[in-house]
């Protein structure tokens, strides 16, 4: 061993995209060059879709809707006869699958553990309810867009957005539910092995839903701006949290953060993702739609 290389700690390669090892060679540190280059795509992704979206805070918002919703206006909630960019069963869905990361940030903090058998039974029952919903309602708009053909096929109920409401809450306390200890599972090296969920904060979290959702009913617009915004930036969050556990697992980096400030490069690559897809399929459809409203010559 030569003496340099006894005291290789005494010569750091210096903080660059590239750097020369001791023989003089180059060597490529990935490390710093994501830290430049995903910063950059962040800037570049949001620029795009600043300026391909329709103008205007909520027009923003139904960029984000537009991509993850069918936007009908008649299945929609309105403010002052203005389509919220989701409609009711998915505005239901995103803004409570974004209060229920909020409330268990506060609440549960890095407890990793899913939520016992009897909360998750529950959970199973509000993810049934939404298909079934779904499915419902659906049947009903064939058989308006296709009258004749699906008749015969009777319908549970007749569909209101109120039923889409309830069922797309339930489906987003159990998106909540389930991807926030799974994110706590993937991040922290210490974490808390108490379940993210107990039946007292479950049963709050489900009562503040509920109260939320009869505001929501009054069709007050002082309630449906800021649902509007929880809902369409909930839907985004969601992309995000997904696509940086997956940054993460690809990078080899689950389980190796200590404190949220170390976030900050998955969390940008997330959101890089997030919006590439948001506009993927935004330019896909207003390509073949034409319209940044719901679906052409589809109501009801």
């Amino acid at each position: 061993m030569t003496p340099r290389e006894c005291f290789a700690e005494l010569y750091p390669p210096p903080p660059t995209d590239f750097f020369r090892d001791y023989n003089g060679r180059m060597k490529l540190n990935l490390n710093a060059i994501l830290k430049w280059f995903v910063p950059l795509a962040a800037i570049a992704a949001l620029a795009a879709w600043m300026y391909l979206s329709p103008e205007g805070a909520l027009g923003k918002l139904d960029a984000v809707g537009y991509a993850v919703c069918h936007r009908i206006d008649a299945r929609s909630f309105q403010i002052n006869d203005r389509q919220l960019p989701l409609c009711a069963r998915c505005t239901g869905e995103f803004y409570t699958a974004g209060l229920a990361l909020i409330f268990q940030i506060f609440v549960s903090k890095r407890r990793a553990q899913f939520p016992s058998k009897g909360i998750i039974a529950a959970l199973i029952f509000f993810f049934l309810a939404f298909g079934i919903d779904g499915s419902n309602s659906y049947l009903y708009l064939l058989k308006q867009t296709t009258p004749g053909r699906l008749d015969a096929i009777p319908n549970l109920y007749i569909p209101n957005n109120v039923f889409r409401l309830f069922t797309g809450s339930g489906m987003g306390i159990a998106l909540g539910a389930t991807l926030f200890p799974a994110l706590n599972q993937t991040l922290w090296r210490k974490q808390d092995d108490r379940p993210a969920l107990t039946w007292k904060t479950f049963g709050a979290l489900t009562a503040l839903t509920v109260i939320l959702n009869l505001l929501i009913l009054t069709d007050a617009p002082v309630v449906l701006y800021p649902i509007a915004y929880l809902s369409a930036l909930g839907a985004l969050t969601l992309l995000v949290i997904v696509f940086a556990m997956l940054w993460i697992i690809i990078m080899r980096q689950d389980n190796a953060f200590e404190h949220p400030r170390q976030l900050w490069l998955p969390a940008l690559a997330g959101l890089t993702l997030a919006l590439l897809m948001v506009l993927s399929i935004d330019l896909f459809r207003f390509r073949f739609t034409g319209t940044w409203s719901g679906l052409p010559g589809i109501g009801g």
